[in-house]
């Protein structure tokens, strides 16, 4: 089990922020532009653990000591479901520079950037350590 979907799983922030490097790029799965840097990433993180109503992992995709992972989810928000796969590259140290989502279907890709629309305020705020 990669150590990222371990500390996703148990919404553990402090091991999901370990493991990503300080120029870590996110890219969403509803805004076009990627983010760059560990505090917006982890803001935006902490805003998906906020609006994932009940979201798991179902599959990992992994070569043996490589550093390019897929781990596909599953979870809710706001009333529909979504299924999606978080595409993380890693490094040769050991720590994510790059971490891209994609969802699906539509319906749910709508509900996710509208909930995290609404928590974007909040997001930038603690982006920027408030």
């Amino acid at each position: 089990m990669h150590p990222f979907r371990k500390a996703a799983e148990e919404r553990d922030l402090e091991a999901m922020e370990a493991l990503l490097a300080d120029d870590v790029v996110f890219t969403s799965p509803v805004v076009f532009k990627p983010y760059s840097g560990k505090p917006i990433t982890m803001a935006i993180l902490r805003g998906v653990l906020r609006v994932f109503e009940d979201f798991r992992y179902v599959r990992e995709i992994s070569e043996p000591g490589g550093r390019d992972h897929a781990l596909m989810f599953r979870t809710t928000v706001g009333g529909r479901e979504v299924h999606g796969c978080d595409f993380i590259h890693v490094r040769e140290d050991g720590l994510i520079d790059e971490l891209t989502v994609m969802v699906r279907p539509l319906s749910g890709a709508n509900a996710l950037a509208e909930a995290m629309g609404a928590q974007f305020e909040r997001i930038e705020r603690e982006a920027l350590g408030g």
